[in-house]
């Protein structure tokens, strides 16, 4: 991997944040499903909830327990209470629709998925490889990075015999979002890197075992596997977060978590291409 370059941190201004509702609600179509976590963590992936021609996509990134504190403690606060209460204790949302275990993904839903997946991370690999901001630097080359793994994993259904559909309006939509918000908004951008890569890390991994059990004969794609100790490369960019942070205003970091509904609009439309 490219070692990083040294940096320092700092943080530009951006316009006052804006008030934002924390639950999305967006058409879908008539049915409904959610995805029940483990009890002894609460999922990363956002939270789907399919009702009534309605998605509510309600969680963002949250982890396994931290031993940094600092503003990640935040971030993860702002999830807590929007998983539902046999999630997590903290949650304050009401258990409701189906188990992922009653999902019916199709190969093509999956491969559309996996494509727009990856040209999110190959965005973000991008945009801190350019670091427009030089605390970007920061979080290159964290150990978390998935489009090395994801550019396998679709190599290997090619070699299936399935052809590998082009990236989708969700993903595109997306990677266009990223790239604009990197260089006008820098506490809004850490908040989708961070959704992104933790939220894969929990909840994306059991959806995954999900899917590989229905469509894959239990095949463990690369997408769901890392080099090293995950604990420890997600310890080691919980603790990044928390010192760029500490230059932030408290303007800068409330702005910083508001954006999270935009994170949970982004990655569930992505998600739900599973089903597609």
């Amino acid at each position: 991997m490219a070692s990083a370059p040294t940096s320092t941190f700092s943080a530009k201004a951006h316009p006052s944040p804006r008030p934002s509702a924390i639950t999305l609600r967006a058409p879908i179509s008539p049915h409904s499903l959610t995805l029940p976590l483990p009890r002894r963590h609460a999922s990363a992936f956002p939270t789907l909830i399919i009702h009534s021609r309605t998605l509510v996509v309600s969680a963002t990134a949250t982890e396994m327990p931290q031993k940094a504190k600092g503003f990640v403690d935040e971030m993860r606060a702002v999830a807590m209470r929007l998983h539902t209460r046999d999630q997590a204790k903290e949650g304050q949302k009401e258990p409701q629709g189906q188990p992922v275990a009653k999902w019916e993904p199709t190969i093509q839903g999956y491969l559309k998925f996996l494509v727009d997946s990856k040209l999110v991370y190959d965005t973000l690999d991008s945009i801190l490889h350019k670091a427009p901001y030089q605390w970007y630097a920061e979080f290159w080359n964290t150990g978390l990075e998935r489009s090395e793994s994801l550019a396998k994993d679709l190599e290997w259904f090619k070699e299936q015999g399935h052809i590998i559909p082009a990236p989708s309006p969700p993903g595109l939509s997306y990677a266009r979002y990223l790239e604009e918000l990197s260089e006008k908004d820098p506490q809004a951008f850490i908040c989708h890197f961070y959704n992104i890569y933790f939220a894969h890390t929990a909840g994306g991994r059991m959806i995954g075992k999900k899917v590989a059990e229905k469509l894959l004969d239990n095949k463990e794609l690369e997408f769901y596997q890392w080099e090293g100790n995950l604990s420890q490369l997600l310890q080691n960019v919980r603790e990044k977060i928390n010192q760029v942070s500490n230059s932030w205003s408290r303007e800068e970091k409330d702005h910083c978590l508001e954006e999270t509904e935009k994170s949970f609009k982004y990655s569930g439309e992505i998600l739900r291409l599973i089903l597609s």
